[in-house]
């Protein structure tokens, strides 16, 4: 047993190491299947990111560092982080001292505080990690009764801004660049004009599209299904797409995300801010409590099953960098350097390594792999599958009967893999035709379970430590 144990870590040690240098193969771009992300030689990039929103403004060098090797170790390859902050970012200076613009003026940028924003960045780069880099928080372009403004941008200040940004982290490699900030354009605004204009400044900066992936952060909105594509689907600059699930449990944001999957033209798609970990349920914690590991979990594979090409985690405390003497932000509940080993923070990495475990450029959503295919947010069962494997995966370990012949192979090989532990079990063999009922190893509340089925030829190794 012990033996087990400590090769299951050095292989986790070694999978680390290889992640923590994923820039040899190149900066990131849209698959040729318009489907995922992958580096500029094809190697397949998967997207688990992490929100830390107030990461250039709230933290000193030291403690970026700090948050940023706990996060690559833990298997994150994204980190979701904003350049003019969303807690009164232009009028409270960062941990340095350092207000970001000089007479809160887009045209002129204060270079100490990009100097700090550079470091960060290439301590990011130090430890295999993409940021997901948001010029602007919203309300620095509408105001809100959410973050502080006032209101800086049009249309001519954004294109220069995004430019001089651009051009500045060019040739940078672990950059995305993400339009928006948690705000909705405003119907007889200017404000989808704004967010253009700094979108085509950026690419004006780098060098051109091509050099700059781009996605934009929305609010949620129950009327508008699509997130970003409400607005950007058809701009050439949005080369992906991005959900917010609103911060409830249980919304049907799989259904939003298989909405967004089957539009054209074809872009990838993916849940950018779910529920925190342990944050105010529908912002009521009075009545609907704090949500919980279990909660985190069911989005994850909920919405990459759905046909999202990757995953945003969170966690209330960590995204507002929130620490004694720091003003609070709806009831944290510790300091972020306590929350980054909350439960489902540490539970991320079986997504990953899941996702990772089987080819990830031929994945569909198909439903069609399991009978009961229809069953509510809470107990929902969600397929996906390869041209040689599936996953199914049961939200409250519900039995469900799998149609059998949907990937290749005249045998297959199935397992149970464990969320919460990332361990897998052997679930049979058996013939690949008609259908096979199965049941997970536990049912119930937070009793989840993802059905890992081999084409049995092809030898797969398991994705967790066996049992």
């Amino acid at each position: 047993m012990k033996r087990r144990i400590l090769l299951a870590g050095l292989l986790l040690t070694t999978w680390y190491t290889q992640a923590q240098s994923p820039f040899t193969h190149g900066r990131l771009r849209v698959s040729d299947n318009q489907r995922y992300l992958v580096h500029q030689d094809g190697t397949p990039f998967f997207w688990l990111g992490d929100t830390a929103w107030e990461l250039f403004h709230r933290l000193n060098r030291e403690e970026a560092e700090r948050y940023l090797k706990r996060r690559a170790a833990q298997g994150f390859t994204v980190v979701q982080a904003v350049a003019l902050a969303e807690l009164d970012g232009l009028n409270t200076a960062n941990a340095l001292g350092e207000k970001p613009l000089v007479n809160n003026d887009p045209g002129q940028p204060n270079e100490a505080y990009f100097k700090h924003v550079d470091y960060i960045l290439d301590k990011a780069a130090e430890n295999g990690i993409v940021v997901a880099f948001l010029p602007t928080w919203g309300d620095k372009l509408n105001k809100s009764t959410w973050g502080k403004g006032p209101e800086i941008f049009t249309t001519q200040n954004a294109r220069a801004f995004g430019r001089w940004l651009g051009n500045r982290y060019k040739n940078r490699e672990n950059i995305v660049w993400i339009m928006g900030g948690d705000r909705t354009p405003r119907d007889g605004s200017e404000d989808v004009a704004v967010w253009r204009t700094m979108a085509e400044g950026v690419a004006e900066g780098v060098g051109g599209h091509d050099k700059a992936l781009m996605s934009f952060h929305p609010q949620p909105n129950a009327l508008e299904m699509g997130g970003s594509s409400h607005w950007f689907h058809n701009d050439k600059w949005l080369d992906f797409n991005m959900l917010q699930n609103g911060h409830c449990r249980d919304t049907p944001t799989h259904d939003k995300i298989a909405f967004v999957y089957n539009r054209t033209p074809v872009k990838p798609v993916m849940d950018a801010e779910p529920i925190y970990e342990d944050h105010p349920v529908c912002f009521n914690a009075k009545d609907l409590g704090t949500s919980n590991a279990y909660d985190v979990r069911k989005y994850a594979y909920l919405d990459l099953f759905a046909g999202a090409h990757g995953h945003t985690y969170g966690c209330h405390d960590v995204w507002q960098m929130y620490a004694p003497g720091q003003e609070p932000v709806n009831g944290p509940h510790m300091a972020w350097h306590e929350a980054l080993d909350l439960p489902a923070a540490n539970q991320m990495q079986w997504v990953r390594k899941l996702m990772e475990s089987r080819p990830m450029l031929d994945r569909v959503p198909d439903q069609s792999l399991i009978v009961e295919n229809n069953y509510g947010p809470a107990d929902r069962i969600q397929a996906t599958r390869g041209q040689d494997y599936a996953f199914v995966y049961t939200s409250a370990g519900r039995p469900f009967t799998l149609q059998l012949g949907k990937i290749s192979g005249k045998e297959v090989r199935a397992y149970w893999f464990d969320p919460r532990k990332g361990e897998t079990k052997p679930a049979g063999t058996f013939a690949n035709q008609g259908s096979q009922s199965l049941k997970p190893p536990t049912t119930g509340y937070g009793q989840d379970w993802v059905l890992i089925l081999d084409d049995a030829s092809r030898n797969y190794p398991l994705p967790g430590a066996s049992r």
